[in-house]
C-alpha cells in the first residue's frame, strides 16, 4: 500500500518529504512527523481507535470499499483531511483458479486484513460467497485463524506471499508460497510455485493426487509381484507341481519389477490438467531414482 501512495504521488510530481519519528502500526497504518506536522495514515477503524473525527470522508470511504479498493485514510495534526482509495486488482485468472478448486472439493476461504465490504467486492468477484470470507484479520491473527479450522477438523492448505503471512503459512497443514512473493513467505511455506498464477495451486493439489496414486499402484503390483515370484524363485511349489525358476529369468523378471515401477512414475513428467479456463500442461522434472 505505501509503495503505491508514493508511486502515486511521484507520478503527480509531488514533493515527498523526509519523514521523522516513523512508526509502522501493523494492519492499522503508519505514522510520522513531516515537517513539523503529526501526519497518521491508515485504516478507518485505526482513525476511530485515535479519536480522530473522519465522519465527513464516510460516503468517500463506502463508496471506494463498495468498489473493492482499500480506504487509507489521511490525517494531519489530528484532523482527517482526505481518502485514498487502494486496488490490488484481481488477476483474471483468480476466479477460474477458484472455480477449479471447488470442483476438486476443496473449501475455499479468503484471509484478508481488508474491511468486510472491500473484502466480500472482491469475493464476489472471483466466485466466493460472503460465508466463504475471513475479514479484517490482522497479520499477528492470521495464524491463529488457520488454527481454528483445523481445531474444526480440517486440513488446511494456506497460500500467501507477503512477510504477514508467513506465520500462518507455517502453520497451516501445507503452506504454499506464490514465486512471485517475499523471501519470508518461500521460506517458511512448504511448496514455492514458480509462477504467480493461482491456477497453479489447483495444478499442484491435482499432481499430488496423481503422485500419491502412482505410488500406491507402485507399491501395489511390486507386493504382488514378489509375493508371488518369491516363492516361485524358492521352490517351494517344486514338490507339488514341479515349477522351479531359471536365475536367468529370475534376474530378468526381477529388472523388469524395477522398470514397470519406474516406467509407471515417469507417465507423471507429463501431465494434463484442465479447468474452466483451458488446459495447462504439467512437466514436474522427475529423475527416475526421484520416481
Amino acid at each position: 500500500l505505501g509503495e503505491a501512495i508514493v508511486r502515486a504521488a511521484q507520478e503527480r510530481g509531488l514533493a515527498l518529504e523526509q519523514p521523522e519519528g516513523f512508526e509502522a502500526l501493523a494492519g492499522h497504518g503508519v505514522r510520522a512527523t513531516v515537517d513539523g506536522r503529526a501526519v497518521l495514515i491508515g485504516s478507518p477503524r485505526l482513525m476511530q481507535e485515535q479519536g480522530i473525527d473522519a465522519a465527513k470522508l464516510q460516503s468517500d470511504i463506502t463508496r471506494l470499499q463498495g468498489e473493492a479498493k482499500t480506504a487509507v485514510v489521511v490525517a494531519v495534526d489530528r484532523l482527517a483531511l482526505g481518502v485514498l482509495g487502494v486496488a490490488d486488482p484481481v488477476k483474471p485468472t483468480s476466479a477460474a483458479a477458484i472455480a477449479e478448486l471447488k470442483r476438486q472439493g476443496v473449501q475455499v476461504l479468503m484471509l484478508t486484513g481488508d474491511n468486510r465490504r472491500t473484502a466480500e467486492a472482491i469475493a464476489q468477484r472471483v466466485g466466493l460467497a460472503p460465508a466463504e470470507v475471513l475479514a479484517e484479520v490482522l497479520p499477528e491473527m492470521k495464524a491463529a485463524e488457520v488454527k481454528r479450522v483445523q481445531q474444526a477438523g480440517r486440513v488446511v492448505a494456506m497460500v500467501g506471499d507477503g512477510i504477514n503471512d508467513a506465520p500462518a503459512l507455517a502453520q497451516a497443514d501445507v503452506g504454499i508460497a506464490m514465486g512471485t512473493g517475499t523471501d519470508v513467505a518461500m521460506e517458511t511455506a512448504d511448496i514455492t510455485l514458480l509462477r504467480g498464477d493461482l491456477r497453479s495451486v489447483a495444478q499442484a493439489i491435482a499432481l499430488s493426487k496423481r503422485t500419491m496414486g502412482t505410488i500406491r499402484w507402485n507399491l501395489f503390483w511390486a507386493f504382488i509381484y514378489n509375493v508371488i515370484g518369491i516363492p516361485v524363485a524358492a521352490g517351494l511349489f517344486y514338490p507339488l507341481t514341479g515349477w522351479q525358476l531359471s536365475p536367468i529369468i529370475a534376474a530378468g523378471a526381477m529388472a523388469f519389477s524395477s522398470v514397470f515401477v519406474v516406467s509407471n512414475s515417469l507417465r507423471l513428467r507429463r501431465t494434463r490438467l484442465t479447468h474452466p479456463a483451458g488446459t495447462l500442461d504439467v512437466e514436474p522434472r522427475l529423475s527416475p531414482q526421484q520416481a
